[in-house]
């Protein structure tokens, strides 16, 4: 079950008396009635719609199976990347608090208090969704951090291989738990930094990476053979192999224009709940 779209919920508190609902100066004087019932009929919808977001909130914390002790598990993922930041413990008030805040908040249990993620250091993970699993004991905040979210300044709390404890290796707090896309991107921005201290022959991402030319070229080309597959009518596996080249040279493009794959993520997501006239729209107001 997924939260979408969530709301802002305030507590409903309905008014002793009409003027509350008023703005002020209206009360005391009854000569534009058309304004004043507009302005009644807007609020009475608004205590409903409250009442009934508060209502469905409630009936979700109810379905939650929370442990003994009023606790699931609470994991924080970065709603562009998929990476895993952090993983903590909520009880009703700190989901709630979540729901309404948009924040990611947890509950402490050393403290026995709710906590809020960056609370003291400004690194806050802004909610965008909120998934429960099958089993409704655990749950997921799916969101963008404002900055590092370990306490070590890692930008996630694991970084931590089980391979390197094995190989008795030192933990670097650098060597993030990265999925294929950005493992690509983690070697490709390796191979850079390699380029200054060797000699000898370069591998072919170096090469791309020192020769703008051969790498555009090859984008074109591998786009090309890319359409193709869809107008030969060629296999999927055919398809699937020369997207993978295109994907491999564009992001070495992206490494020579010192942009992450991560903001691109970030630009497709923003797209989602616009058509294709509306972005280009935008593109073109901020461009001009």
């Amino acid at each position: 079950m997924a939260i979408s779209s969530l709301p802002c919920i305030q507590p409903v508190r309905v008014p002793f008396k009409a003027c509350s609902f008023f703005p002020a100066g209206v009360c005391g004087g009854f000569k534009n009635k058309k304004r004043i019932n507009a302005v009644v009929f807007s609020s009475l919808r608004k205590i409903s719609n409250d009442i009934n977001i508060e209502s469905k909130v409630d009936t979700l914390l109810d379905s939650i199976k929370w442990d003994d002790k009023g606790l699931a598990v609470a994991i924080a993922q970065n709603v562009d990347t998929g990476a895993i930041l952090m993983q903590g413990f909520v009880n009703r008030d700190a989901l709630a608090t979540t729901i309404t805040s948009r924040k990611a908040t947890f509950f402490s249990r050393s403290r026995a208090t709710l906590w809020t993620k960056g609370e003291t250091s400004n690194n806050f993970i802004n909610i965008y969704d909120i998934f429960v699993d099958c089993d409704r004991d655990s749950i997921i905040y799916l969101g963008k951090p404002d900055g590092p979210t370990c306490h070590t300044g890692s930008e996630t709390c694991y970084f931590t291989s089980i391979g390197d404890l094995f190989k008795e290796q030192e933990v670097e707090e650098t060597n993030l738990a990265l999925t294929t896309l950005y493992s690509l991107e983690a070697t490709i921005s390796k191979r850079e930094l390699e380029l200054a201290g060797k000699h000898g022959k370069p591998s072919w991402t170096k090469r791309l990476l020192l020769d703008e030319n051969l790498l555009c070229s090859k984008i074109r080309e591998e786009a090309d053979e890319l359409c193709r597959t869809l107008e030969e009518k060629e296999d999927s596996s055919c398809t699937a192999s020369e997207m993978a080249d295109v994907i491999y040279h564009a992001m070495v493009l992206l490494r020579r224009k010192d942009v992450k794959i991560e903001n691109v993520l970030e630009v497709l997501r923003r797209r989602f709940s616009q058509s294709g006239i509306e972005e280009k729209q935008s593109r073109a107001s901020t461009e001009s």
